[in-house]
């Protein structure tokens, strides 16, 4: 069962995106445009926006998806790389490599201060760089598929433990720029 079969009432999508954006995500907020553009034109901003709330939405949706080693479905469950497989290939259609190792290699490398949401963000959990992922979603906070007995959450990238072990970022590129 997904984050929103398990929702109250009528939470939609949309209904989502509201609340994430109206909670002040600082990575939207000090970007946002004052009006729109002119003609009704998107602004690359408005696009990249548009495109990464699609990453953090399909993200949002598998919340408490039981974590299953080597697990690529939510409906049997997910490790960490499974989930960032699939958010990737829902909300983009976009194939990922498998492992956290190998996605550390796809896209641009980017600084943990210049993190957007939808970044990939890496950590080392087995003693070795780059051996979990997950996606970041604006605030320091990022959603990932964490170990054996646990369920994908958000957590704090402020916490002592993740902060210790953080060992990059990367963005992936937008299928339709």
């Amino acid at each position: 069962m997904t984050f929103f079969q398990r929702l109250p009432g009528k939470l939609t999508r949309t209904a989502l995106l509201a609340a994430m954006l109206a909670t002040g995500s600082a990575a939207w907020s000090a970007e946002t445009p004052s009006a729109p553009a002119p003609n009704g034109a998107m602004t690359r901003l408005q696009h990249l926006r548009e495109r990464a709330s699609e990453l953090t939405l399909e993200a949002m949706s598998m919340l408490g998806i039981p974590y299953k080693y080597g697990g690529t479905s939510p409906d049997t469950g997910m490790d960490c790389s499974g989930l960032i497989q699939h958010i990737f290939k829902e909300a983009w259609g976009k194939e990922l490599p498998r492992t956290a190792r190998e996605m550390s290699h796809v896209g641009t490398k980017v600084d943990k201060k210049d993190l957007q949401p939808g970044d990939l963000v890496f950590f080392n959990t087995l003693r070795r760089r780059f051996s979990h992922v997950g996606i970041y979603l604006g605030d320091h906070k990022f959603i990932h598929a964490p170990s054996t007995g646990s369920e994908v959450r958000i957590e704090s990238m402020d916490i002592g433990y993740w902060k210790k072990r953080f060992s990059g970022s990367r963005r992936i590129s937008d299928p339709e720029q």
